[in-house]
């Protein structure tokens, strides 16, 4: 993962978004093409996995407790960031079948294709299960409403109505390596999404957002996320933004919410805990590569932040 560096103001500088976006990855992804005629409707649980739905043809509703009633027309791309349990249906509030309870033609590894309906006019959807890498690690998904919608996705990008037109050629060919072809293209449809949406933003956003689009503040949080056992500090950071200590720190504090070194010490808390619980690191060595002078004053800050000491994180696994 992200490592100490001493020269963190030689490396090459992308823009925020980008370097935020580096640590959003898949880890697998699950593929549905959903073929359905008028009348029709297909219930889908709540999931840890995130879920998106690209309506390629016709259109469709959307609903549940925690999204409300949404129309989706052709073109329309809905990301589910937190697997937020819903319906699609033809019509507003139509009645609707459990996935699991609908008859699917399994394709290949992860992939099956379902065919359903009344008989009337089409819906083509395509719907894919994401499991993402780490997600504890990454403060946008925090952010991430229940659902993500980005109106006319294909028009306004017209490279995703091709990436999907690939994936689902990667479902009918199921060809050597199709399940890791999915993921990286699943990878890259769900990273133009999410930019999509971040772009789409109402230029009164606060907070995380508004921050990684200040010029000023987005450069600092993407050194912050590239490099978090750098030793910054205000001065340091400040020096990034091209500001002076404290017109840094009180702009950031009011675009971000909190002050850097808050925001700094729960990013690379939220780093260790990673790192500890799936890559099995001792507490020394985290503490080591967040660049803290000893196993103790790191477990003190993993306590602070956290809520528990590391150790015990470990021992839970």
């Amino acid at each position: 993962m992200l490592t100490n560096s001493s020269d963190v103001g030689n490396a090459p500088v992308l823009d925020p978004l980008s370097e935020i976006l580096q640590d959003l990855r898949l880890s697998g992804v699950s593929y549905g093409r959903c073929e359905m005629t008028r009348p029709w409707g297909i219930e889908l649980r709540a999931q840890a996995a995130a879920r998106f739905h690209f309506v390629a043809e016709g259109e469709c509703w959307a609903r549940g407790p925690e999204l409300g009633e949404i129309a989706l027309h052709a073109g329309d791309v809905m990301l589910l960031p937190l697997g937020t349990a819903h319906a699609l249906s033809d019509s507003r509030g139509g009645a609707a079948i459990l996935l699991e309870d609908l008859p699917k033609q399994v394709i290949g590894d992860r992939t099956y294709r379902v065919r359903g309906g009344g008989g009337g006019d089409r819906s083509l959807l395509f719907c894919c299960s994401l499991n993402f890498a780490d997600p504890s690690i990454h403060p946008l998904l925090d952010l991430m409403p229940p659902a993500l919608l980005v109106r006319g996705a294909a028009n306004g990008d017209p490279a995703l109505l091709a990436l999907l037109e690939i994936m689902a050629d990667e479902v009918v060919d199921q060809r050597v390596g199709a399940a890791t072809v999915m993921t990286r293209l699943a990878d890259v449809v769900t990273t133009r999404v999410i930019r999509a949406w971040v772009e789409g933003k109402e230029e009164g956003t606060t907070g995380w957002l508004a921050a990684i689009r200040d010029p000023k503040i987005g450069k600092t949080l993407a050194a912050m996320h590239r490099d978090p056992g750098h030793p910054w500090s205000v001065a340091s950071l400040a020096k990034i933004a091209g500001s002076s200590r404290s017109m840094f720190s009180e702009r950031f504090t009011a675009v971000v919410g909190e002050p850097p070194a808050h925001y700094l010490a729960r990013r690379r808390m939220r780093v260790a805990s990673v790192w500890l619980r799936n890559e099995r690191v001792t507490v020394a060595e985290a503490a080591a590569r967040l660049g803290y002078e000893s196993e103790a004053s790191f477990s003190r800050a993993f306590k602070r932040v956290i809520g528990s000491p590391p150790s015990a994180l470990r021992r839970s696994e």
